[in-house]
């Protein structure tokens, strides 16, 4: 079983010269419930199912299932999906030891620019850089599945 154990955070400064790699992403939902999200992902020329369960209590890891699907799948099943969509660009960012994704959103969530950082433990000592602010791990409002409403 694969697991995600992530933190997010709001962007408050200039990151975008640091960044190493843009990917444009669209993705959608067949399914967000209190236990799990399945979604379809468009990135760049890739494209990948990937199911989420919610992480265990007083955790930020959670189970994550992800496979690359041809993309004209994804778009046929993007057709059957819940309303809504998240568009955004991702932008790779070294920092210290670690490469944190910043996500610039489009469309309906402009303005809003969330940096995830993936670890190996809930505990793991990382660089915090001058452009990352409050963080935002474990706030509803900030799950991509809640940015397609």
């Amino acid at each position: 079983m694969a697991t995600e154990t992530e933190r997010k955070f709001l962007v408050k400064g200039e990151f975008r010269h640091l960044a190493i790699r843009e990917i444009k992403i669209m993705q959608s939902y067949l399914s967000i419930d209190s236990g799990k999200t399945i979604r379809i992902r468009i990135a760049d020329d890739k494209a990948f199912l990937t199911i989420k369960t919610r992480p265990e209590a007083n955790s930020i890891t959670r189970n994550e299932w992800e496979v690359q699907i041809p993309i004209k799948d994804a778009e046929e099943i993007m057709s059957i999906c819940l309303p809504g969509r998240v568009v955004k660009t991702r932008y790779l960012v070294p920092a210290g030891g670690h490469t944190f994704e910043i996500d610039v959103f489009h469309d309906k969530n402009e303005g809003l620019i969330i940096a995830e950082l993936e670890l190996t433990s809930d505990d793991e000592i990382f660089d915090k850089p001058e452009w990352l602010g409050q963080e935002v791990t474990g706030l509803p409002q900030y799950y991509n599945a809640n940015l397609i409403k």
